[in-house]
């Protein structure tokens, strides 16, 4: 299924969760934040939050460095 991150197209499995997503992007969920179709999801839900086909996802992680 395709999903819109971060302004570009990306495809992601059928039973993926916003927390799958995030940990094949990011490598961990800490210092992540994310909207889905303009709506923060509060971090306890990705675990559980399935993926759909055609959603925007905005995916902003935190970076250390000086």
């Amino acid at each position: 299924m395709n999903i819109e991150l971060n302004g570009t197209p990306h495809e992601v499995g059928t039973a993926a969760t916003l927390q799958d997503l995030i940990v094949d992007i990011a490598g961990t969920v800490r210092g992540s934040a994310v909207v889905v179709d303009d709506e923060v999801v509060p971090r306890g839900s990705w675990p559980t939050y399935p993926l759909r086909d055609g959603q925007r996802v905005e995916l902003i992680t935190a970076v250390q460095g000086g």
